[in-house]
């Protein structure tokens, strides 16, 4: 789920919330960013609880039109397309992600259930669902390719829910386009004979990605009197501000990386922050960001310094 740029975001994000020093103890810290990183599983997972919930939805819709006193013959027989969904019948029915929800407190749509409503209500009114009732092929792939559809159109894009994320966890705005693509790609793969378990990947591609995050936070840390040594000394004619931002954090990370991350080609490291800096910072950090550490890799080229081994990750 989670991609080496991500686990950067995150890092950047618990070292510009520090405030302590290169002597502290960094246990707290290193557990702050880690429950960061795992927040973004908790996201994954409350977003197959709201699927859950807009399939229950439309469950007790047709109830409720089937109880209408002066109902029309269409209330007494309402379309069941949606709640018969086999995709969403695997969601709904999965033991194992519906414990994981529940263990997580991640079923807080009962509560915040006027969502639920505005999203069932933006489904019923779609081209999208007047084309799958229509539809009279009642294949899996046709139930997959509705829900793929409803969700990439109308549930993922939908302002309301973004910004009910961000009061829920400001983090989780930044988690979304990571937990989107990821949630595609799973109900991509979904099918009838799928274990449970397909609805539950791993937080992290293996063991090295876990690692990269705590090691890139402590080193960093614990080397950042030196790194601003060494950056001072490549910015004199730089506003010491900037320095002092989120632009010096970014240029002391990527100096981690370049000295203790052997693996990692420089040229990875130099894309990956320019990238950040363009998406967090000013509209100039990218070109303030490349001309540092541009400098920095010419000089460690010229005296044979900090030699990269390996293929590299991102």
């Amino acid at each position: 789920m989670l991609n080496r740029r991500h686990i950067r975001i995150k890092v950047m994000q618990s070292m510009y919330a520090f405030k302590g020093t290169e002597s502290d103890d960094l246990a707290k810290d290193e557990k702050f960013l880690m429950h960061s990183l795992d927040s973004m599983y908790d996201l994954y997972l409350a977003i197959l609880a709201l699927l859950t919930a807009l399939h229950k939805k439309s469950k007790n819709h047709n109830q409720k039109l089937q109880k209408k006193i002066l109902g029309t013959d269409s209330d007494k027989n309402p379309n069941t397309k949606f709640e018969d969904n086999q995709l969403l019948n695997l969601i709904s029915g999965n033991q194992m992600l519906q414990e994981q929800i529940t263990n997580r407190k991640l079923n807080f749509w009962d509560l915040d259930f006027e969502y639920i409503d505005i999203l069932f209500k933006a489904i019923l009114k779609s081209d999208l669902y007047t084309d799958y009732i229509n539809e009279t092929d009642l294949s899996f792939k046709k139930d997959k390719q509705f829900v793929l559809a409803i969700y990439s159109d109308i549930i993922a894009p939908n302002d309301k829910l973004y910004d009910y994320f961000e009061d829920k966890k400001l983090t989780w705005v930044d988690d979304l386009p990571v937990v989107n693509t990821t949630m595609l790609k799973v109900l991509r793969k979904l099918k009838l004979t799928s274990p449970e378990t397909l609805l539950l990947p791993d937080l992290y591609k293996d063991e090295d990605d876990k690692a990269f995050a705590k090691d890139l936070f402590k080193k960093t840390l614990l080397n950042s009197s030196k790194f601003s040594e060494e950056i001072s000394a490549k910015t004199t004619n730089w506003d010491s501000e900037r320095l002092a931002s989120l632009d010096g954090l970014l240029l002391k990370m990527a100096l981690c990386e370049f000295q203790k991350f052997s693996s990692i080609p420089q040229k990875v490291t130099i894309n990956e922050y320019l990238e950040i800096a363009k998406e967090y910072s000013t509209p100039k950090s990218s070109l303030f960001i490349n001309g540092i550490l541009d400098k920095i890799v010419k000089e460690y080229q010229a005296n044979n310094l900090h030699p990269k081994t390996g293929r590299g990750l991102m």
